[in-house]
């Protein structure tokens, strides 16, 4: 990324008519607070799985549904925190507080491990042994702990890569390519921030002690909380214009009101076009797409105008930029839809990957006493997603531009639909290596046996590597290429809930999973093939949840495919007269995406 030391107008404070934009200079705060972020979020929520299921003694299909019902509500409130932050806080407000209350969830969770009072008797070794459950005060504080970090997923989600967006200037080159190059970056020290939790942070859980395994991501998120606050003078703080959401429902409202009415034969030169010139959003030309929308903004006897070409009423008169906006909304929600299914698809590759290793023998040498914790095997994912991401935006993505003359080098939805195919190889591959696993466990000798679960196969967890290294490049282009799209595709003063849209999809997707998981196992419990998805998973078919997750992912990509050929992207044709940003984008529809 380049600095950018170009100045631009500013355009909600009138009192500072102009700004310095830091560019790269506010990245390593920025950064640095994602990564410490991160480091205490993810060194908690990788392993929660096995503190839920050896610490508070829950069984493994009801902690797994409490983690997808948790990833679920953690990003679903994300929409709500990118709403207030939108209308009413603004994106560095809500970071602050968001991060504080962070750090207090994680300082609750870490405190039901370092006293004993606060979490459940540890469960006899042999098999059959009785284990109690947490009591509801030792649930409450728990829960408590959750709840924080729920709040504080709901600012620090979303706002974050737009803030550290809004740190470069957009209009100009230097500025575009380096929000461009952000993405990417931000995700590559994201994702170093989740291999160093999943490794040496699981394993001081696991191995050592959790009371100082949990301590340690709190004390991630209090130095995140340092490198935040120590950049405040030098942030660009992009003032919230308002609830986007009033205008939207004004659109609605409108088109239904005006339904009867016909929409002239020059809608460009007869409908209402009328801009603020405050406004942060780029000028949007009228589209063909959504026609009845396009009703809002006729103009009727009744309909008053103001001095300023404002409509007096806006509730009985809509501006085609206003419609436009809303366009922009609507057509991301089929492709948001169809990332669902690529979350579910990632999602068993940190759910029941982990069991899966549980019951392979993870010890790197054969007659080494260290093995591999179980929830470490995760950070294959991130190893290939760190290797991978500098050379594709270093080396790839410039060859690539000189070819298709696209500033990304392929386009969006051709990135994003790559990284969906590459999901169902990783699903394909996961059923597999499970069939070998359980097949060697119930065939060959075992090397011991894991308490609760069953017998180990002799087979090496590092089988488990190939699926865990193929989710990795799907998430190198769909799950970076889907926060771009967002980003780009919404209006300007959307840009956090963009940002929520991305973990939204998550939130959907861990629901989905968590009923999925569920039906499945209630499905199959009387089945003549056994339950699939039993605690012993040598006593299940974990292989044909797999084959079931593939076929899923092949519908899910031909469903894809049409949309895309559907899309059109955002087209800004116009640059704002008071210096709004703009930026050049495909105008077209993909007709190929892989």
């Amino acid at each position: 990324m380049e600095n950018d030391k170009d100045e631009q107008l500013v355009l909600d404070d009138d009192d500072e008519p102009q700004i310095n934009y830091p560019g790269v200079k506010a990245m390593p705060l920025i950064i640095g607070n994602e990564t410490f972020e991160k480091l205490g979020a993810i060194g908690t929520l990788s392993n929660l799985l096995v503190y839920l299921t050896t610490v508070f003694n829950m069984k493994s299909i009801t902690a797994t549904t409490l983690l997808n019902v948790f990833n679920g509500t953690t990003n679903f409130s994300t929409l709500l925190g990118a709403y207030l932050c939108d209308t009413y806080f603004g994106r560095y407000k809500t970071l602050g507080f968001a991060s504080i209350a962070s750090f207090a969830g994680l300082l609750l969770i870490d405190l039901t491990a370092v006293f004993k009072g606060l979490h459940p008797r540890e469960c006899g070794s042999k098999e059959g042994s009785h284990c109690t459950s947490a009591t509801p005060a030792q649930w409450l504080f728990l829960l408590t702990g959750f709840a924080l970090m729920i709040i504080g997923a709901a600012g620090i989600r979303p706002c974050n890569l737009a803030f550290g967006a809004d740190q470069f200037n957009p209009n100009t080159e230097s500025g575009k390519r380096g929000i461009n190059s952000f993405f990417n970056w931000y995700f590559f020290t994201l994702t170093f921030a989740q291999m160093v939790s999943v490794t040496l942070v699981v394993y001081v859980q696991s191995e050592v002690s959790w009371s100082i395994g949990l301590g340690i991501p709190a004390i991630f998120m209090f130095i995140s909380l340092l490198l935040f606050f120590g950049g405040t003078k030098m942030y660009v703080k992009v003032k919230p214009q308002g609830s986007p959401f009033t205008s939207m429902a004004r659109v609605v409202v409108v088109a239904v009101k005006k339904r009867r009415l016909q929409l002239p034969q020059q809608p460009r030169s007869s409908l209402f076009n009328y801009r603020p010139l405050k406004s942060i959003n780029s000028a949007l030309p009228h589209s063909s797409q959504f026609r009845f929308l396009n009703k809002a903004a006729i103009i009727t006897p009744e309909d008053k105008i103001n001095p300023d070409g404002s409509a007096s009423d806006p509730w009985n008169l809509c501006s085609i930029q206003q419609v436009e906006e809303m366009k922009c909304v609507l057509k991301v929600v089929p492709v948001w839809a169809a990332a669902i299914t690529y979350f579910i698809a990632m999602t068993q590759q940190t759910q029941y990957v982990v069991f899966q290793a549980l019951q392979s023998n993870r010890h790197i040498f054969s007659h080494s006493k260290f093995q591999i914790p179980a929830a470490s095997y995760t950070v294959f994912t991130m190893i290939t997603l760190v290797i991978f991401l500098p050379i594709y935006d270093r080396i790839i993505v410039p060859q690539l531009r000189r070819v298709t003359s696209k500033e990304g080098g392929i386009s969006l939805l051709q990135r994003i639909g790559f990284g969906i195919s590459l999901t169902v190889l990783a699903s394909l591959v996961s059923a597999l290596v499970e069939g070998k696993r359980r097949n060697l466990a119930l065939t060959k000798p075992t090397l011991g046996y894991e308490p609760h679960r069953g017998d180990i196969s002799s087979m090496s967890a590092l089988w488990l590597v190939p699926q865990l290294s193929l989710a990795g490049f799907a998430e190198s282009f769909t799950a970076i290429g889907l926060v771009e799209f967002y980003y780009k595709q919404f209006p300007e003063n959307m840009r956090s809930v963009a940002g929520s849209f991305f973990f939204c999809g998550m939130a959907a997707s861990s629901y989905l999973n968590g009923l999925l998981v569920t039906i499945v196992h209630r499905t199959t419990e009387g089945a003549a093939t056994g339950n699939w998805l039993p605690e012993d998973l040598n006593k299940g078919r974990l292989d044909y949840f797999y084959f079931l997750i593939t076929a899923i992912g092949i519908l899910n990509l031909g469903y894809f495919l049409v949309i895309s050929r559907w899309y059109r992207y955002k087209d800004i044709s116009a640059v704002h007269s008071n210096g709004a940003a703009t930026m050049e984008m495909e105008k077209k529809s993909d007709k190929s995406i892989v």
